[in-house]
């Protein structure tokens, strides 16, 4: 045993390491270990952090080509709308302009035929007259009085044809006269309605294209909602539930403006007004004013909320449909009771177009009103129009003054009055119908071509 321990203390020796130094070995060498890895993880710390660095500026930059992208393809998909819009107001008014000079030259034409048949008339009365002054020169002629008076009787005879020529030459003469003046006229009337059937022909050629044009034009603005439909489709199913579980318009209107305020931008308009009234009542000393240019409403065709308040927009508002009022607001109808809308007479097939900014709640048929259309304007005032044949726009949609929205009935029967078209018009606020004269636009005149 003893030699075994002098046999491990050589081996010592002989390495160079004492028993001691062994420990202090151990020490050096976990030193090491201890300095060298940080070292190294250190690095790859810099790197990783380099790397995530490098990557994150890299998603910076796509997001920033992506927001530079989505802002381009929102800024072109706005002067889309703006372009499609003001296109869609431009044919819209084409037609409404044909249709105003058609129903002015038919007028003239119409005159012109009734006059026609008075002058025609008259002819026909002093007919028999003439032709019995004629007949009479014709025996005259057949039997003249004799040149030479031979006998008393011949004298008699003679002075009886010179009285009657006497009297019946002037008045003939009166009636030639009279008569070439009316068949003159006569001529003059029948050239003039064959000019206006001409124009008539070519108006309606007109007519023709600028609806075919409106079509067009329609069809692409259904496809440019696309992406919509089925939100659209949503509030349309919604709005048709709500008109069959209510019998009152009032009832109707409350219901579907919640309805379309949550899924369009009619909800954060409505918000907007509330805040700008608001602050209007807390500032009572700078009462905010806003006056609204003069003329006819405009405004930014791209536009998704209307140009100015309804309240402001007084004088500026188109009819929405050519023709005549027939009942005014507050007049006494046929049937007992006073009107809370206007009444308007239109053409057969008229256009017909939103007569403000705003979104449309309704759209369809709803009790006695038959197809119904409802346009929320803001600010506590909807219109309503009633009495078209065909609604071209959607429950959602957001409309703009003098935008094309559906067509009177057409009737194989042709123009005539007695059965034309009506178009109900009524303005509301705060659900109670109001006078709508105030808003409409004095200057909107129409010339005639010709």
């Amino acid at each position: 045993m003893r030699a075994s321990s002098r046999n491990e203390t050589a081996a010592a020796r002989r390495s160079g390491f004492s028993g001691r130094q062994a420990p202090v070995l151990c020490l050096a060498l976990a030193a090491t270990l201890s300095i060298t890895s940080p070292a190294i993880s250190q690095n790859q710390l810099q790197n990783a952090a380099k790397q995530r660095l490098e990557q994150n500026q890299q998603r910076l930059k796509e997001a920033e080509q992506r927001e530079k992208q989505l802002k381009a393809d929102l800024a072109a998909i706005e002067a889309e709308r703006a372009r499609l819009n003001e296109q869609l107001q431009a044919a819209a008014q084409s037609v409404q302009l044909s249709e105003a000079q058609l129903t002015t030259i038919e007028a003239r034409r119409d005159a012109l035929l009734e006059k026609q048949k008075q002058h025609q008339e008259a002819l026909q009365k002093r007919h028999s007259s003439i032709s019995n002054l004629l007949a009479a020169m014709q025996r005259m002629g057949r039997n003249p009085p004799p040149v030479i008076i031979t006998r008393r009787e011949d004298a008699l005879e003679m002075v009886r044809s010179a009285m009657l020529l006497g009297r019946a030459i002037p008045s003939l003469q009166s009636e030639v006269q009279d008569l070439v003046a009316r068949l003159q006229e006569l001529d003059a009337v029948l050239k003039q309605i064959a000019e206006e059937r001409q124009k008539i022909e070519e108006e309606t050629q007109r007519l023709k294209a600028a609806q075919t044009r409106l079509a067009m034009l329609m069809e692409e603005k259904k496809h440019s909602l696309s992406e919509r439909q089925s939100q659209l489709e949503e509030v349309r199913r919604e709005a048709e539930r709500i008109s069959k579980s209510v019998n009152d318009i009032g009832e109707l209107i409350s219901a579907l403006d919640q309805t379309v305020a949550e899924k369009t931008g009619l909800g954060t308009y409505q918000n907007q007004l509330a805040k700008e009234k608001a602050q209007q009542k807390q500032d009572e000393t700078e009462v905010a004013v806003v006056l609204a240019p003069e003329g006819p409403l405009a405004g930014p065709p791209g536009r998704m909320k209307p140009a100015i308040p309804f309240h402001l927009a007084k004088g500026k508002l188109p009819l929405p449909a050519q023709g005549r009022i027939a009942v005014s607001f507050g007049e006494t109808t046929s049937n007992g009771r006073k009107s809370q809308g206007i009444v308007i007479q239109t053409r057969h097939g008229a256009q017909v177009t939103s007569p403000t900014d705003g979104w449309v709640v309704y759209a369809g048929e709803f009790r006695s009103y038959r197809q119904l259309l409802i346009i929320n304007a803001g600010g506590g005032y909807h219109v309503l129009l009633a009495g078209l044949s065909h609604i071209d726009v959607q429950v959602g949609q957001f409309l703009l003054a003098g935008e094309p929205v559906g067509t009177m009935s057409v009737t194989p029967g042709g123009q005539s009055t007695d059965n034309a078209p009506v178009l109900y018009v009524e303005f509301r606020k705060e659900g109670r119908p109001i006078d709508p004269a105030p808003w409409w636009y004095q200057g909107q005149q129409i010339r005639v071509q010709g």
